[in-house]
């Protein structure tokens, strides 16, 4: 039974490859990216082709004017499925799509595809559910990471006062952290842990939650510095922000643990997750006590203890808030060659 699975599914790999060419040929398209897409994302259980996932992340590198079809083939691919396995070579590849570090992924907002209801095969099947979940929850992590990318790309800095900027810092903040949260809840259940390509793909998330939680790290910091010069409303969202980093920060290494139990490479080789200083939660908490009674001196002591807090901090490697650095990590091995 499963070696005619195999051969229904390199069947029709194959007849997606000829209509490819077909289409290709009548309207002038591009049959390169499209062959290495259907490739990238072909139903074999048994491997994942590496060199044309990379070729697909090269031809984005290369062009602003391959995005566009390279994104209506990968959701024409994903739109048409009801195989787990291509589901979810699809979603790792759009996902590397997301970090080819070119702006044009930051434009899409909703993705044009849903796999939020996805179901493996036609029939119901209590064999494949753990697959279909992942394939679902990892759908959901993508489909609101867009979303985020899309918002931060609206975000202009000309002609804004300091408070209207750290205004904006506390949304972006506040965003990542809704992000993360979606994130932290894709966990892989029972035939889904031990799964190659299941493995292969929380490799990603592990690599991406870390750059999430550095890039929260990296604005309380930067907002912390300048917070206690604000208002009420600010104050008391930097608190709130804060509470949750707190929390977000234990959950992350619980995470982690869980990741490094199934064999997740990245969770093994990955840093311990600093946590947030309790002095910064204890500060805020009496700035907004003593700003809600307008004590402008007890403001300013406040401050005042904050910056040779910070200074004292400044001479201390093992004090403070840090931020994790992953900067050595990708999704996907970079290969800014040209395509075959």
């Amino acid at each position: 039974m499963r070696l005619w699975k195999r051969v229904f599914g390199a069947l029709k790999d194959q007849n997606s490859l000829l209509k490819a060419r077909l289409v290709c040929h009548l309207t002038s398209g591009n049959p390169d990216i499209e062959k290495a897409i259907i490739k990238a994302t072909s139903h074999d259980e048994s491997y994942i082709d590496f060199r044309n996932t990379q070729s697909v992340f090269s031809w984005i590198r290369l062009s602003d004017e391959n995005f566009q079809p390279t994104l209506s083939v990968i959701s024409k691919r994903l739109e048409k499925t009801h195989n787990w396995v291509v589901a979810l070579k699809g979603l790792m590849l759009m996902h590397g799509v997301f970090c080819c570090k070119v702006s044009s992924p930051h434009t899409i907002g909703h993705l044009p595809f849903d796999l939020s209801n996805f179901k493996h095969g036609h029939s119901e099947s209590a064999k494949n559910w753990s697959f279909e979940a992942f394939v679902r929850s990892y759908y959901d992590f993508l489909e609101q990471k867009s979303m985020v990318l899309l918002h931060f790309s609206k975000q202009p800095n000309n002609n804004k006062t300091e408070e209207h900027l750290i205004l904006q810092d506390l949304v972006c903040l506040h965003t990542l952290q809704l992000l993360l949260d979606t994130l932290l809840q894709i966990k892989p259940r029972y035939a889904a842990k031990s799964n190659t390509f299941v493995l292969e793909a929380m490799d990603c998330l592990v690599v991406e939650s870390f750059d999430i939680y550095s890039r929260i790290c990296d604005g309380i910091m930067s907002v912390l510095a300048d917070i206690y010069s604000c208002g009420m409303t600010e104050t008391s969202t930097m608190l709130t922000i804060l509470e949750k980093a707190t929390v977000q920060g234990v959950k992350l290494s619980q995470y982690l643990d869980f990741c490094r139990q199934m064999g997740v490479n990245n969770a093994s080789e990955c840093p311990k997750t600093e946590q947030i200083d309790e002095t910064d939660l204890q500060d805020l908490e009496v700035l907004i006590e003593y700003t809600s009674d307008e004590s402008e001196e007890m403001k300013s002591l406040v401050m005042d203890k904050k910056m040779m807090t910070k200074a004292h901090e400044s001479n201390d490697s093992k004090g403070g808030l840090k931020a994790i650095i992953t900067n050595e990590w990708d999704v996907f091995d970079e290969d800014d060659k040209e395509p075959d």
